[in-house]
């Protein structure tokens, strides 16, 4: 059994440093400039801190309190470039690859899912690109459905997928 929990701000380092190791697993598909820029993302703690403060956040861990996994969810009201008004998005679902194989980006993805049930959010979305196969394989068995291609990001193809919930 996978013990998930509500992320906080005194997880914010073993957040910021998983995500910057596995995230490495794609520095060789990017342009130097291009991981330059994923990288610069990656090592901000503000951009944990930001997601942790404006999100629910979701960490899977185990039993000596390591980090397996983390993922995000932003209630709708918060649009961005690429999200609107009424979409709640999913953001940096991200595990070690210590523990690939155990479904936990799947189970961290479900609990955005039935948080955002427990909201009264109508849509979720998240964006995910051509590198993540593995990812949008499990977004796509959990019935979200690509709604638009986006324009490129760090020089890859990027999708926007959402699930309309019920």
């Amino acid at each position: 059994m996978l013990n998930i929990r509500q992320g906080k701000l005194q997880d914010l380092k073993q957040i910021k440093d998983l995500a910057v190791s596995e995230w490495a697993q794609f520095k060789s598909e990017l342009t130097l400039e291009n991981w330059e820029k994923l990288s610069h993302t990656l090592t901000n703690e503000k951009t944990y801190a930001d997601l942790i403060l404006l999100s629910d956040s979701f960490v899977c861990e185990n039993n000596q309190g390591e980090i397996m996994g983390f993922g995000f969810l932003v209630s709708s009201g918060n649009p961005t470039e690429i999200y609107n008004n009424q979409q709640a998005y999913i953001r940096f679902v991200t595990v070690s690859k210590k523990y690939s194989g155990q479904k936990i980006g799947q189970t961290i993805t479900e609990k955005c899912i039935e948080k955002a049930k427990e909201n009264g959010e109508r849509l979720v979305a998240l964006h995910t690109s051509e590198m993540m196969n593995a990812a949008r394989h499990i977004y796509e068995k959990l019935g979200f459905k690509i709604i638009k291609q986006l324009e490129p990001r760090l020089g890859k193809i990027y999708w926007l997928y959402e699930l309309e919930l019920k």
